[in-house]
């Protein structure tokens, strides 16, 4: 175990409530132990592994991500993220084979969700040139957390978004009976509605029935 990870493990450990582990276990439908700390409890050791754990160039950032990432409990997870998060300098298109491998390996929306709108999402928005192909390779994908991160990394982009690639997006997968791809789009139109109200009225108008119920419901929520 190298340093970074002693380090969450033994704070982590002190911190945890082996009382409420199975209970937040059972609410996230996960078979991975918790350590049973709650949000606010993790935030003074998620402060501490950012400033006293930066990482020296891309590789270490790569390899800390990693060694949080590989730890067993649910929580060392949620570290990983918040690291990987930390240091914007970082995420760029060369680690986006990173965050594919803890899409697929984490597999709940609960991890991947943040991997998806806040590094694959800031990548995206700051290389879109270099990043647009291997998104578009994303939204086709086998594993439906991957085409659910193609979609959900477009959730933050505002007024930079590509709205023909989500209306695209959203289309191609339109069709997919699975609850997580039909979240996300009315998720991500959902959004978009904030700052373009009527191309998205008019894209629900034109995908008519197309469109789940739930998607739908989802994107017309504040229109």
């Amino acid at each position: 175990m190298g340093e970074l990870a002693d380090f969450v493990t033994t704070e982590f450990r002190a911190l945890s409530d082996p009382a409420i582990a199975p209970q937040m276990a059972a609410y996230m439908k996960s078979d991975m132990p918790f350590w049973g700390i709650k949000s606010p409890q993790r935030v003074p050791v998620l402060r501490a592994v950012v400033k006293d754990f930066a990482p020296a160039d891309a590789e270490d950032y790569r390899g800390s991500v990693r060694e949080l990432w590989d730890l067993p409990h649910r929580e060392d997870k949620y570290a990983a993220i918040h690291y990987a998060r930390a240091f914007k300098q970082y995420q760029v298109p060369d680690m986006l084979d990173l965050y594919e491998y803890m899409i697929r390996d984490g597999a709940w929306w609960d991890l991947v969700d943040g991997i998806a709108a806040n590094l694959v999402g800031s990548t995206w928005l700051r290389y879109r040139d270099d990043v647009n192909p291997i998104m578009d390779s994303w939204i086709s994908d086998d594993d439906m957390w991957i085409r659910r991160s193609a979609i959900l990394g477009q959730l933050n982009h505002k007024g930079a978004l590509d709205e023909s690639r989500l209306f695209r997006y959203c289309r191609e997968q339109a069709a997919d009976n699975e609850f997580f791809i039909r979240k996300a789009i009315g998720w991500a139109l959902r959004q978009h509605a904030y700052v373009n109200p009527d191309g998205v009225r008019q894209f629900l108008a034109e995908m008519g029935d197309e469109l789940s119920g739930l998607s739908r419901r989802e994107a017309a929520k504040h229109l």
